[in-house]
């Protein structure tokens, strides 16, 4: 079953970027770190997160999640979260999650990481 919605966040900073990663973070409204963005999960929309899939971490959201989210912080375009409690992970953000990192799809791992970023 495909997820209606995905939420990315912005998990590193924006310096020193190409043009074309620039301009994809200002259309999907990530202007700094520790920002989330639920947005449709489309093909074009998932092009879009793999252009800047070295920045962000993304994955399926769920209705219990996304409806904490706009509890605490509002029915927004995005959303404005601290850092997570114990980290990313344990290699930091230089590293895919895959390999223990945080970058990249983490799938429905994302509700955690978003559940630790609104504590």
């Amino acid at each position: 079953m495909k997820a209606e919605k995905i939420a990315v966040v912005a998990v590193r900073g924006f310096h020193d970027l190409n043009e074309d990663v620039k301009k994809t973070l200002k259309l999907l409204n990530m202007h700094r770190r520790n920002v989330c963005v639920v947005v449709p999960n489309t093909p074009n929309v998932l092009g879009m997160v793999s252009k800047i899939k070295k920045y962000v971490t993304y994955g399926e959201i769920d209705d219990e999640t996304l409806a904490l989210l706009k509890k605490k912080k509002g029915d927004y375009k995005y959303y404005n979260l601290n850092s997570p409690r114990k980290g990313y992970g344990r290699k930091g953000i230089k590293k895919d999650f895959v390999c223990g990192g945080a970058l990249g799809y983490r799938g429905a791992a994302i509700n955690d990481l978003i559940k630790r970023m609104l504590q």
